[in-house]
């Protein structure tokens, strides 16, 4: 596969009600995503999703390690899940940044179980349908 390769950070975190939560964010252009970015040449898959989590998000990775990855076709790209550690945030948290334009991201925790609406692009959709597969088998593992 000759397209990007994208490093996509992985943040979850357990709720009190039992269910886990994944960062997400909205941008006005953008619609509902999960956070990723380009792996720089020479940078590992675990930096790139460290660097993209704190730039994008201003969350600081207290652990990582590999999840797996999937190849999408339109655009030709390689995501390459990494889970990321970060502190315990509040049940509420909602952290907002601006990019160059001046527009507004909002990160978000989005319920894992929670189906995706018409705002998320179908390669994000894909994403979270990896994710929860992911962490289903590893749940299920002895």
């Amino acid at each position: 596969m000759s397209g990007q390769r994208k490093a996509c950070p992985v943040v979850l975190r357990g709720t009190t009600a039992d269910r886990i939560d994944i960062l997400a964010f909205r941008h006005p252009l953008a619609g509902t995503q999960l956070v990723k970015g380009t792996i720089e040449i020479a940078e590992s898959v675990q930096r790139a999703a460290e660097r993209e989590l704190l730039e994008e998000s201003g969350l600081v990775a207290t652990a990582i390690a590999d999840l797996d990855l999937i190849q999408t076709s339109e655009p030709e790209q390689e995501w390459h899940f990494v889970m990321c550690k970060v502190e315990q945030l509040a049940e509420s948290w909602t952290h907002w940044t601006r990019d160059g334009g001046g527009l507004d991201f909002e990160f978000f925790w989005h319920h894992l179980d929670q189906e995706p609406d018409e705002a998320w692009h179908p390669i994000f959709k894909r994403a979270l349908t990896f994710i929860r597969q992911q962490i289903n088998s590893s749940l299920l593992s002895p």
